[in-house]
């Protein structure tokens, strides 16, 4: 067997129905009497509700959080800390609060909790990205860590379809990175893969039949075995590209994600067969760019980014960005591979796998 490092996260998860009601308990463990809970504006009302719930640990809301982290956003979170004097965040949400709340974390190093109703994945990493000028940067930090996540599949029962496939989907995505990752080791291999296979069987029967309860238990399950593969290993092209087509042209994040991955997988399969069997495997296919291509499809997902906002005239762009800045990736970044794989994404064309020159 290969050497290789492995460092597990320092942080606790509270995971299984009804575990909302724990949340007062952790704050008290943590020492947090003055929480400010972070939301979106449509999830305003349950940051209330989540207040409530906290009481006198509750110092007030922020409600503005919104996705890619633009650093204004944070600025005027960072206010309201000042202004309630809290002593730690509350993060109810997906990956746009998750987001807010490390970026706070990150300047403060005050305590923070996550409350998932998404399967973004983003609460179990020390990864930051912040958007700025309309360019998002990634940066990682233990500082940007949360203490606890308590995850309650009641609070992800009410998500949609639609959102819950593309959310899904991006975790997925966090475990195919993380099997080919520089820094990849056994024991997130087999994380990765079992978050894969968790999130396959689900994303389906939760897409036919949304109140399937031991289905949204499989996702989440997924979701933070996935969360946990991305925080413990490296990134590379897909998240790269996901990164740089969110931040540029303001795309949403997990149907980025889940439109580029299927490509991302077929650019990289060649250099890694034996991670595109293990990923074959796991979804039950025979092909992994094609299987997760036909996932998506089968989620009834959007498939081209030209129908989620961006213009044909960023492809180029696109493509310049996405070799700029060397980064670590299994094959070698080929600038006009890179620009036919986002033109097929762009158009919503099946994956095409190029062989290695």
């Amino acid at each position: 067997m290969d050497r290789f490092v492995y460092q597990s996260a320092p942080m606790r998860v509270v995971f299984g129905t009804g575990t909302l009601a724990e949340l007062p308990a952790e704050l008290e463990r943590l020492s947090i009497s003055r929480a400010l809970v972070l939301t979106t504006p449509p999830q305003e009302k349950q940051g209330h509700d989540i207040a409530a719930l906290l009481g006198a640990r509750a110092a007030g809301i922020f409600s503005g959080a919104t996705m890619h982290t633009p650093v204004d956003v944070t600025e005027l979170a960072m206010a309201q800390v000042k202004a309630l004097n809290a002593d730690g965040v509350v993060a109810v949400g997906g990956g746009s609060t998750t987001g807010l709340g490390k970026a706070i974390a990150l300047r403060t190093d005050l305590p923070q909790v996550v409350v998932p109703t998404s399967y973004a994945g983003s609460e179990m990493t020390p990864i930051l990205g912040e958007t700025r000028d309309g360019l998002k940067t990634t940066q990682s930090s233990p500082k940007i860590l949360p203490e606890t996540v308590v995850y309650d599949v009641d609070l992800t029962m009410s998500l949609p379809p639609g959102m819950t496939a593309t959310s899904g989907m991006n975790a997925i995505a966090h475990a195919v990175e993380a099997l080919y990752a520089r820094e990849k080791n056994p024991i997130i291999s087999l994380m990765a893969e079992e978050a894969i296979r968790a999130l396959a069987t689900a994303l389906p029967v939760i897409v036919a039949t949304p109140g399937d309860r031991e289905a949204r238990s499989g996702a989440l399950y997924g979701a933070w075995l996935a969360g946990t593969c991305l925080g413990a290993v490296g990134m590379a092209l897909h998240h790269k590209l996901c990164h740089t087509l969110g931040g540029t042209f303001d795309l949403p994040h997990a149907e980025t994600h889940t439109i580029v991955l299927p490509h991302a997988m077929a650019y990289n399969a060649p250099a890694v067969p034996e991670v595109a069997a293990r990923i074959a495997r796991a979804l039950g296919t025979s092909d992994a760019a094609q299987g997760l291509y036909d996932l998506a499809r089968r989620l009834h997902a959007k498939l081209a980014l030209k129908d989620i906002g961006m213009p044909e005239s960023g492809i180029d762009r696109a493509a310049d960005l996405a070799v700029t800045n060397a980064y670590w990736n299994p094959r070698p970044l080929e600038r006009g591979a890179i620009r036919d794989l986002i033109a097929r994404a762009f158009a919503g064309e099946a994956p095409v796998t190029v062989p290695l020159a």
